[in-house]
């Protein structure tokens, strides 16, 4: 797949919903005849052995196993003694369709019908390589967070089936965990990336922020930062920094509810003076005659 993980989920967002979740309890024998998947299926083995073939491979699988059958791949499954095994078939990837998608069933192969259905399968992803058959480091916890999940979404209510998604997406960070490289992926890719600039000077405006901070968060040196910055938005940090501070100022001084002091501080100026200045040097006119006209405004930076 030629788009990184990163950038597919921005579009479709991970947001786990269980399609069909049981405890599947069967006699020596049994079989699921061949298939391919729209969604994911993750089976426990909680009892017994069984033997899967995903994709031209066959596993054997043991009493305290894993498995994950990613989606549009060819899977037959066959219990060798009596089993007893929790599953869950889920979509991971938001789909706005998805009440419409089904649990396939045994010789559907053909997906074409349905390719708008098919979930992006993790492993086609260069940085995810999740086996088909695999145990956690600490396969218990996972194991009771599996039942439970599945007894939550059995109860059918909205809470209890809101749990259960939860539940399941914490196993599934955990697989990432295990089997990607996507915390070195992201670090290669943040820091070429200022898309979060906007928010994180919002979320800050009222404190003091030094270079330093900046090119921190972004994993830069504060002189490649500066760099990157100037580049994008054209102005220093600083400057940009700034502009959002009056441009902050400017919508409260509008509402006029707020005195100069709570300005001053709400915008992370030192003293009233400090503001006022600032204020002139950049709108060309002082607080309290913006208040008073209302009319000159600072377009944003693009």
């Amino acid at each position: 797949m030629n788009q990184s993980f990163l950038e597919v989920i921005k579009n479709q967002p991970i947001v786990p919903y269980i399609r069909e979740s049981d405890y599947a309890i069967r006699q020596p024998g049994w079989t699921v005849p061949n298939r391919k998947l729209l969604d994911y299926l993750l089976i426990y083995i909680q009892e017994g052995t069984c033997e899967f073939e995903i994709d031209g491979v066959t596993y054997t699988c043991v009493e305290g196993d894993f498995c994950l059958i990613q989606p549009n791949l060819p899977c037959s499954l066959k219990g060798i003694t009596r089993t007893i095994t929790p599953f869950a078939h889920f979509d991971l990837f938001y789909h706005a369709q998805r009440e419409h998608s089904f649990a396939t069933k045994p010789g559907l192969i053909d997906l074409t019908e349905y390719q708008h259905l098919v979930q992006p399968r993790l492993n086609d992803f260069a940085n995810i390589s999740i086996p088909v058959k695999f145990r956690f480091q600490h396969n218990s916890s996972y194991k009771e967070s599996l039942l439970k999940m599945i007894g939550l979404w059995q109860n059918g209510d909205v809470i209890s089936q809101l749990e259960a998604n939860h539940l399941l997406e914490e196993m599934i960070l955990g697989l990432l965990k295990e089997f990607s490289d996507l915390q070195q992926e992201d670090k290669s890719v943040r820091p070429q990336s200022l898309n979060w600039i906007t928010s994180y000077f919002s979320i800050h405006l009222s404190e003091p922020l030094s270079l330093q901070d900046m090119a921190k968060r972004a994993r830069l040196s504060p002189s490649r930062f500066s760099a990157l910055f100037k580049n994008k938005f054209g102005v220093s940090p600083h400057q940009y920094f700034l502009h959002l501070r009056i441009q902050h100022a400017q919508e409260l001084l509008k509402q006029g509810d707020y005195t100069m002091e709570d300005i001053t501080h709400f915008c992370g100026f030192t003293d009233v003076p400090h503001f006022s200045n600032a204020f002139k040097r950049i709108t060309g006119t002082t607080p309290g005659n913006f208040r008073t006209s209302h009319t000159k405004e600072i377009a944003p930076f693009t």
